[in-house]
């Protein structure tokens, strides 16, 4: 964990690159797989989870915040509809050394649309700039962006997107990462959500056009580097990926190289993943919960030869926490 205004954190400060980062995924992106996918690119952008912000102000703040400082660069995003809380959460985060707080307008699962935030805030725009400006007000020189769709339910796109980033823009954000599909907050469960809405690029590729001096981030359904490389050549500041990192993460081991025209840390997955046998090593001295950690590794080695044994390794009921880690070991020699 690191706290305050670090050397580390005030280079960051003036440099994010938002060419490409990784989607804020519930149950996914905690400080362990933010770990590895560092371990593969010094330069994506990395998100935690979503924090509600009372988890953040009443709760334990160090489960919820801690990070290792080689995560950097490192955004939180948070979850609510109450801009003093939210800006008190918000200077919470920064304290803890963050270089960038998220809010949340995106998610459209039933517990958080119940709360009445997340994607159910598209509802309610004066709301969302009413938190934006408390959030940027709390923020200092820390930027604040904001994850959206393209709208929800009946709402249509082509009218509420650009009115929605306008008046939240006015507020004193000038980063938004768009999912390019509404979200349906009845009849649709979240994983449908992130496949049945027909996806809109073009709509996301507009607001980039009507609002040049903005950061627009496309985010939804990009598989592949080729994508990304074809988007901020031709139309985007950036682009952000979820599922297929999490689920496909080797895809990262040529993104320094291919994406950001930078030599990579690593050539080959197999040392990725010694390293983080290493990382885990020192984890379970600290009491984390290994297979915890050892989930977020399950596609490493996808469509290879590798990836079945790997994969049942990881998901071993027999084996003890050690003789997991010692098997992997002799699996990667």
């Amino acid at each position: 964990m690191e706290r305050g205004l670090t050397q580390a954190k005030r280079s960051w400060l003036a440099k994010i690159n938002r060419t490409l980062s990784v989607a804020p995924m519930m149950d996914c992106t905690d400080r362990h797989c933010r770990y590895f996918h560092r371990l593969l690119s010094k330069n994506i952008l990395v998100y935690s989870e979503m924090i509600v912000d009372r988890a953040i102000i009443f709760g334990d703040r160090e489960r919820f915040l801690s990070f290792n400082p080689k995560e950097h660069p490192i955004a939180v995003q948070l979850g609510g509809n109450d801009p003093k809380l939210l800006a008190e959460a918000t200077k919470i985060a920064i304290d803890y050394g963050y270089n960038e707080v998220n809010l949340n307008v995106g998610c459209p699962s039933s517990r958080v649309n119940s709360g009445n935030f997340g994607a159910a805030l598209m509802k309610n725009v004066d709301l969302v700039s009413e938190c934006v400006e408390a959030m940027v007000n709390a923020a200092g020189s820390t930027p604040v962006s904001v994850k959206s769709r393209i709208g929800i339910d009946n709402q249509s796109p082509d009218e509420i997107l650009p009115n929605f980033i306008s008046k939240v823009r006015d507020s004193g954000c000038n980063t938004f990462i768009i999912h390019a599909r509404k979200a349906i907050l009845k009849g649709l469960s979240p994983k449908e959500n992130r496949k049945v809405p027909p996806l809109n690029y073009p709509l996301v590729f507009e607001m980039q056009k009507y609002f040049p001096s903005l950061e627009i981030i496309l985010n939804g359904g990009i598989k592949s580097l080729t994508e990304v490389k074809n988007y901020i050549e031709n139309k985007l500041v950036g682009v952000m990926i979820g599922r297929e990192i999490y689920e496909n993460p080797s895809i990262l081991i040529n993104v320094d190289r291919d994406i950001f025209g930078q030599e990579g840390v690593v050539s080959n997955m197999n040392d990725v993943v010694r390293s983080m046998i290493d990382y885990c090593d020192n984890a379970m001295s600290q009491g984390f919960n290994i297979n915890h950690i050892l989930k977020h590794l399950k596609g490493a080695f996808k469509a290879t030869p590798t990836s079945k044994q790997f994969k049942s390794i990881v998901y071993s009921r027999e084996l003890s926490d050690l003789e997991k880690l010692n098997a992997i070991k002799t699996l990667l020699n």
